[in-house]
């Protein structure tokens, strides 16, 4: 609880100060921060805009479960039996560097892409190498009950919506269609400490649904905008007059959340930027019928509208025994084998969505700055277990790169012979945050304060920039 003469400094410095302002300074309202720090604050935000931005939105397409690297990217032809993939090699149009078999229409496009080989970390849990890849910051141990808390680091597109917010009605940071979880919510898919107004616009609506639309953007029956404004205006004048806005970060986050949430509801740009029924059938059905097919398609509409961050969660779960649905972790349990599965499910919905995407991108002009990611938390074991399926490993996995000013037809780092650690020029999942982050403009050595007004930086690693064109 704050002390009624912190309130009423904080009050005072807040009328100094737009709204919109204070909110970005942190995140955290104005509770332990003096006038002189917030001039300070706004003095160095002109820093953060130093980095010629190479990319103007992203598209992450996060891989939940762990795609293996030996049976896609970083294929092992020469490799020993228990080791080398069950699948076949094909030549792809990136000279001397086969894919699956499983993937001619990825084969293709393949000379559109950079392809980092080396990413390596600890984190053999789930939530917790998750946690990693969606924020680019290490958890303090690697347990599999981490939990989501305010003390842990923002996503991405959350650290985005602060730095370098969209400037118009437009959502900066829209993420679909799934909470993710292995027992637990994993941490790092909303603003964690920034507060709650640069959380994304979330929702689990299925874009593959007749119909798709999100009651979010629709206004209640009989209740006009006009109608609705006044009522939050009102609603405004109650808080300051009981002093019930509380200057907490989610306090403060909530007001600007519904005043966002006000200024989309009235934005024809918005709704036509999430309705799919304006994309011909033929383009629809080139993404898949399916609801990560359609969700791609979806990304691509939003980027080319003005969203900055777009992240697409492959599935809900980590995945297991299903030939339908859920994630990359195929182990082999209850006498399954993990490669008819992602035979039949995993690896057809990745030709049928990743290459479309690219190549729609590309004929529209949009691949030049947009960045797609597609990664998961780690990869699969070089050495095949007893129910011949791959288990965790982080130590060393391959991520794939699009556009967004990263070199066409690339490959960074060299893994082992049988991809078990990297050879030369390991990446962290830091170095690859900060190698976004850089692409988009924003100096990774940027600061944010967390609850206590500590500072830290938005990414611990270094970019990348021998991937960048």
């Amino acid at each position: 609880m704050h002390s009624p003469q912190s309130s009423s400094c904080s009050i005072h410095a807040a009328a100094q100060y737009s709204r919109r302002a204070v909110l970005r300074i942190g995140g955290l309202g104005l509770c332990g921060l003096t006038v002189p720090k917030l001039l300070a604050a706004e003095a160095a935000a002109p820093a953060r805009q130093s980095l010629k931005p190479r990319a103007k939105s992203v598209i992450f397409l996060f891989q939940w479960g762990g795609p293996s690297q030996l049976d896609m990217f970083d294929m092992k032809p020469d490799a020993p039996d228990g080791v080398r993939s069950p699948f076949k090699p094909i030549a792809s149009t990136l000279v001397g560097e086969p894919v699956c078999e499983h993937l001619p229409k990825t084969a293709q496009i393949m000379n559109k892409v950079t392809l980092i080989r080396t990413l390596t970390h600890r984190m053999t849990n789930h939530n917790s190498a998750g946690y990693y890849a969606l924020t680019g910051h290490a958890p303090a141990t690697d347990d599999q009950r981490l939990r989501d808390s305010p003390e842990l680091f923002p996503a991405y597109g959350s650290v985005v919506d602060r730095l370098a917010p969209a400037a118009s009605e437009l959502p900066t940071f829209v993420a679909y269609p799934y909470t993710i979880s292995d027992g637990s919510i994993t941490p790092g898919q909303h603003a964690s400490f920034l507060g709650k107004t640069h959380d994304p616009l979330f929702f689990t609506n299925d874009p593959n649904e007749d119909g798709f639309r999100l009651p979010e953007l629709s206004l209640p029956a009989g209740v006009s905008l006009a109608r609705l404004e006044r009522r939050r205006e009102l609603m405004k004048i109650v808080d300051r007059q009981t002093r019930l806005l509380d200057q907490s970060a989610a306090a403060s986050g909530m007001d600007a959340y519904y005043d966002r949430a006000l200024a989309m509801l009235g934005s024809e740009r918005v709704r036509r930027a999430f309705d799919l029924s304006q994309e011909p059938n033929q383009i629809r059905e080139a993404y898949g019928r399916t609801t990560y097919g359609q969700s791609c398609l979806l990304a691509r509409r939003l980027v080319e509208s003005g969203v900055k961050f777009v992240s697409v969660y492959f599935a809900q779960s980590i995945g297991g025994q299903s030939t339908t649905n859920g994630g990359w972790d195929t182990h082999g349990f209850n006498n399954t084998k993990m490669y008819p599965i992602v035979a039949k499910y995993h690896l057809p919905i990745t030709e049928q969505t990743l290459p479309t995407l690219i190549n729609d991108l590309d004929q529209r002009g949009l691949l030049e700055d947009t960045l797609v990611l597609w990664v998961g938390e780690f990869g699969r074991t070089p050495k095949i277990n007893q129910n011949e399926s791959r288990d965790h490993w982080p130590q060393c996995y391959t991520a794939l790169l699009a556009g967004g000013g990263t070199k066409r037809g690339f490959v960074y780092g060299q893994s082992d012979k049988t991809a078990s650690l990297p050879a030369r020029d390991p990446v962290r999942p830091e170095d690859l945050s900060a190698t976004l982050f850089h692409l988009l403009g924003i100096d990774p050595t940027t600061e944010v304060h967390d609850r206590t007004n500590r500072p830290l930086p938005i990414a611990p690693g270094r970019a990348v920039t021998d991937v960048m064109a």
